[in-house]
């Protein structure tokens, strides 16, 4: 149930289920994080709550604000499109760095974005709570001064090689009026075939820590897979479905594609290790191994559900469920109690190749003439993949799911 009141208090109210299940995946404490920061754009092709046009995206849209540490998205707020990007970023982090903090005192934490983010309030937040940050630093003509000769220098050596040339510098910088003091500024003068491509961030970490070089292209860089990630949320989980009139269902929505995006991602984790799809993307693990065709058959003590023989992927689908056993207490103690109640000669998987089901798998347990009030099912002339019992703990009602040949 979502609580009413300001929205802002709504979306921390979800958004620490989101956290705790990303300090739950840890079963000891890391050493260092990394938040990462972003805002994307949500074209909008109607007249929704709170629409704007954005310049830079030149189209009517949302600017929702994420933050995510590695795969788990940890914070996903949706806003109106005409207010900078670091807006609502201090009180969001204020959120997810306290109740880090609260379960792993110990952890290091580094906040990195774009040059959207490098804003005094975010910076000054940082270094108060003793959080560090690496941050994309807009160019202007005082920074492009300041490194006159790097560039020259990327250029003769690009003539030289026929290749992309780096030149890093580092300097201490502030502005004039906005930042309350100067900071450590790490430059990149790059020269492409195209032409000269200076960059700059801005960090609190200090050259003994980490050099130059390494900082823009180890630490800095590694945030565009979690723009890949936001990208992959947009279009496999439908974050961009906020075709509501209204702001608040629209918010909904996002809440929705994220909390599916953390379980693909714990599914992909847990459940997707040591298979060919380990590394498969969202779209991917939906179509192969979710949205597929079963029979499904109810009865008084069981669902049985059963696959077509023509489906390609039964033996990952049965290594997923092993998997999942594994981590899962749930499905372990269902796993049990349905062996517990089988005769000594039964089994829960049936190898592919057996020609025989255990009778007691497939009876409805009562006396009878052939020792269960229930015929036996025929043999199947195929192979049988594995049989998969499944509970909903909920309601204690175990479930068994068939991965079968039908004939």
């Amino acid at each position: 149930m979502i609580k009413k009141g300001h929205p802002a208090k709504t979306h921390f109210y979800v958004a620490g289920p989101l956290v705790k299940v990303f300090l739950d995946s840890y079963e000891t404490p890391p050493a260092r994080i990394t938040l990462d920061l972003d805002a994307t754009d949500d074209p909008l092709h109607g007249h929704q709550e709170g629409r704007f046009f954005h310049g830079f995206y030149n189209c009517y849209c949302y600017l929702p604000l994420y933050i995510l540490c590695g795969g788990f998205p940890l914070y996903a707020q949706l806003r109106r499109s005409n207010i900078e990007a670091s807006e609502g970023a201090v009180q969001g982090l204020e959120k997810i760095v306290g109740q880090i903090g609260e379960h792993w005192p110990q952890v290091k934490i580094l906040i990195r974005g774009d040059s959207g983010f490098a804003r005094e309030e975010i910076m000054a937040w940082c270094e108060a709570k003793g959080v560090d940050y690496v941050l994309g630093l807009a160019k202007n003509p005082r920074l492009l001064r300041r490194i006159e000769k790097e560039p020259e220098r990327a250029g003769q050596r690009f003539e030289r090689r026929g290749q992309p040339t780096r030149v890093f510098a580092e300097f201490s910088y502030g502005t004039r009026r906005s930042w309350s003091r100067s900071r450590r500024v790490v430059a990149k003068a790059e020269h492409l075939a195209k032409g000269s491509n200076p960059r700059f961030i801005v960090t609190s970490l200090s050259p003994a820590q980490i050099k130059g070089r390494a900082l823009y292209e180890r630490l800095y860089c590694a945030r565009e897979d979690m723009e890949n990630r936001i990208k992959k949320q947009q279009l496999d989980l439908f974050a961009d479905r906020t075709s509501s009139s209204r702001m608040r269902a629209n918010q909904l929505r996002l809440w929705f594609s994220t909390l599916a995006y953390v379980l693909l991602h714990l599914f992909r984790r847990l459940g997707l290790e040591g298979t060919q799809m380990a590394k498969a993307q969202c779209c991917t693990i939906r179509l192969k191994l979710l949205k597929i065709g079963a029979q499904v058959k109810v009865t008084v003590r069981r669902i049985r559900v059963a696959f077509a023989v023509g489906y390609p992927y039964q033996r990952i689908f049965a290594q997923v469920y092993e998997n999942l056993l594994q981590v899962s207490p749930v499905l372990s103690r269902a796993r049990s109690q349905l062996t517990d109640r089988s005769s000594p000669k039964s089994t829960i998987f049936t190898k592919p190749g057996s020609r025989s089901v255990p009778q007691k798998a497939l009876g409805c347990g009562q006396a009878g003439q052939n020792g269960h009030c229930c015929p036996a099912r025929p043999p199947s002339e195929e192979a049988s993949p594995a049989k998969i019992p499944i509970t909903l703990s909920a309601v204690r009602i175990p479930l068994r799911s068939n991965l079968e040949k039908r004939v």
